[in-house]
C-alpha cells in the first residue's frame, strides 16, 4: 500500500511518521507489518498479509492541532492513495456513524449545514480525485471542518447527557478522584489542597519498592499516607498492586529469570500480604494495572488471563468487602503492533468475563503527550468513541488515570506527541480538561474519574501534568476541576 501525501497542495518531501501503525478489522492494529516508510513525497506501507487495512498516525490539521488520525481500511493496489482525501473519507465515515449511534439528526439548520459541507468537500475531492494537488486541498477543508464538528457533535452529546445526569443526582462527592504522590504526602500544603478538593483518593503501590528483598516487606511510605488520610471523610482506593514494569517488579524477582508458575506464587503472596494490612482502610483495590500492554515477562495469552485471576483471587481471599478493578492501560491498543506479548485492550477485556474471573469493575487509563505508543494526542470525537466502545461490557467502568501535559516538553522531543487545537499551555491543559470531563462524567456506565497527578513533580513520565505547580500553587486545571466538583456538591 502506499499514499501520496500533500500539504496545502503541494507534494511533500519531508514528513515525520510519528505513532504510525497499520491496523486491521475492528481496528486492531497488525502485527505482521515489514515497514512503513516515508521516501520521496510516498508512503510505503508493506505487510504480510493481503487483506484491506488502514493507516494511523499523527497529522497537522490547520487551527485543531497535530492529531492521531486514522484512515478507513483500505484494499491494497499498485496505485498510491491520496493521504489527505483517505483521512477526510474516514472522518466523515466516523460522523456519519456517531450521529446514527448518538441520534443527531434533529439538531439546528446550522448544524445540520455544516455537516452538509463538510460532505460536499469531500465530494468535491473526489470529482478532483485526478488532479491530486486540488483533491488535496479540498479535503484538507473537509476534514479540518470535520473535526471541528465531530468535536462539537461530542461536547454536546457529552452535555447532554450530564445534564441528566445532575438532574438525577447520579454523581456525587466520590464522582472526582485523584491518585497522590507518596513522597509528597507529608507536605501540610499538599494534603490541604488534596482534602480541599477530593473525597476520592488513590494511594499509588509499587511492589518493587516494597518486597525489596523476597519475603521481606517495607511498608513504612504506605503506613505514613495511612496516618494522613485514615479517619478522614474520605473513600480510599489502592493500586495496582500488580503492575508488570522493570520499574514496578521487584530486581530480585527479575534476575531470578523464574517460571511463570513462580512469578504468579510471589505475586499472591503479596497481593495477599498487602490487601491485609490495609483491608480496613481502603474502599477500592485496582488489583492489576495494565497487563494487556505491560508485560516485561513477556507472559502469553492464557499467563495473562491466569495473573489476572491469581490477582483477583488474592484480593478477595482477604478482603470481601472492597471492589476489586481490573485496570487497561492505553484503550486503542497501538502497543499491539510492536510487542507479541500484548494483548488488544478489548479482546483482553472480553475474555476476563469469558474467563470467570471475579471482579467487579474495569479501569480505563487515559494518557497523552508522550512520543510513545498509547501517548499520541486524539481528538474529543475519537475519545468518546473509545469509550463508547466498554458501554456494553457487564461491568462497570471506571477512569482510573488520566494525564495531560502543559507545555509542548524539551528538546528533540518537542511536539512529537501532538497537540490538541495549539501548542500546549496551562489554558489550554484546562480547556482539555474540562471536555475530556465533560464526555466521562456524561456517560451514564463510567462511575468515577480520577486525575493521575496533583502536584508537577520530576518523577512523572511527562513533565507538567499536574493540578498544581511543583511549588503546589493551583493551576487553571485545578480551578476547573473545583467547578465540577462545586457543581456536583451542589446538586445534591
Amino acid at each position: 500500500m502506499k499514499f501520496h501525501v500533500f500539504k496545502d497542495g503541494q507534494e511533500l518531501m519531508d514528513f515525520s511518521l510519528s505513532g504510525a501503525y497499520l491496523f486491521g478489522a475492528d481496528m486492531i492494529p497488525l502485527r505482521h507489518v515489514d515497514k512503513i516508510e516515508f521516501k520521496d513525497g510516498l508512503i510505503e506501507c508493506e505487510k504480510k498479509s493481503h487483506d484491506s487495512a488502514g493507516l494511523a498516525l499523527l497529522w497537522p490539521v490547520k487551527d485543531n492541532g497535530r492529531l492521531l488520525l486514522n484512515t478507513t481500511r483500505l484494499p491494497e493496489r499498485p496505485e498510491p492513495y491520496n493521504l489527505n482525501l483517505e483521512l477526510a473519507r474516514a472522518r466523515l465515515m466516523q460522523i456519519t456513524l456517531k450521529r446514527e449511534d448518538w441520534s443527531f439528526f434533529e439538531q439546528s439548520e446550522a448544524f445540520d449545514a455544516q455537516a452538509q459541507e463538510i460532505q460536499d468537500l469531500f465530494i468535491q475531492s473526489l470529482q478532483h480525485i485526478d488532479e491530486p494537488a486540488k483533491a488535496s486541498e479540498l479535503a484538507d477543508e473537509s476534514l479540518r471542518k470535520g473535526v471541528e464538528f465531530s468535536e462539537k457533535m461530542a461536547a454536546r452529546y457529552a452535555e447532554q447527557f450530564l445534564a441528566v445526569r445532575f438532574r438525577n443526582k447520579a454523581l456525587g462527592r466520590h464522582s472526582l478522584g485523584c491518585e497522590i504522590d507518596l513522597d509528597m504526602i507529608a507536605k501540610e500544603k499538599y494534603r490541604e489542597w488534596l482534602l480541599d478538593m477530593f473525597g476520592f483518593v488513590t494511594i499509588p503501590v509499587n511492589w518493587a519498592e516494597i518486597e525489596t528483598e523476597k519475603d521481606e516487606y517495607n511498608f513504612e511510605k504506605l503506613d505514613e499516607c495511612m496516618h494522613y488520610l485514615a479517619g478522614r471523610r474520605l473513600a480510599l482506593c489502592a493500586g495496582p498492586l500488580l503492575k508488570f514494569t522493570p520499574e514496578t517488579v521487584p530486581q530480585w524477582l527479575q534476575q531470578e529469570k523464574p517460571s511463570f508458575e513462580k512469578i504468579r506464587e510471589q505475586a499472591y503472596a503479596f497481593v495477599t500480604e498487602i490487601v491485609g494490612r490495609y483491608s480496613k482502610y481502603i474502599h477500592a483495590w485496582r488489583v492489576i494495572g495494565g497487563i494487556n500492554a505491560l508485560n516485561c515477562f513477556g507472559f502469553n495469552f492464557e499467563q495473562v488471563i491466569e495473573m489476572t485471576r491469581t490477582a483477583c483471587l488474592a484480593a478477595k481471599a482477604v478482603d470481601t468487602k472492597s471492589r476489586k478493578v481490573v485496570e487497561l492501560m492505553y484503550p486503542w491498543g497501538e502497543y499491539y503492533a510492536y510487542d507479541k506479548t500484548t494483548v488488544p485492550p478489548l479482546v483482553y477485556a472480553d475474555m476476563v468475563i469469558q474467563s470467570g474471573i471475579s471482579f467487579d469493575a474495569f479501569g480505563l487509563q487515559f494518557h497523552f503527550g508522550k512520543d510513545a505508543p498509547g501517548m499520541h494526542m486524539r481528538d474529543m470525537m475519537q475519545i468518546a468513541s473509545r469509550m463508547d466502545c466498554f458501554a456494553a461490557v457487564p461491568k462497570t467502568v471506571h477512569v482510573t488515570g488520566v494525564s495531560i501535559p502543559d507545555n509542548e516538553g524539551e528538546g528533540a522531543a518537542a511536539g512529537k506527541a501532538g497537540h490538541w487545537r495549539k501548542k500546549w499551555d496551562q489554558t489550554l491543559q484546562a480547556t482539555w480538561l474540562e471536555e475530556f470531563y465533560k464526555l466521562t462524567l456524561g456517560r451514564p456506565f463510567i462511575n468515577t474519574v480520577t486525575y493521575s497527578y496533583l502536584a508537577d513533580s520530576p518523577s512523572q513520565p511527562v513533565k507538567g501534568c499536574g493540578l498544581l505547580t511543583s511549588k503546589l500553587t493551583p493551576k487553571k486545571a485545578f480551578l476547573v476541576m473545583a467547578k465540577f466538583q462545586k457543581t456536583i456538591m451542589n446538586r445534591k
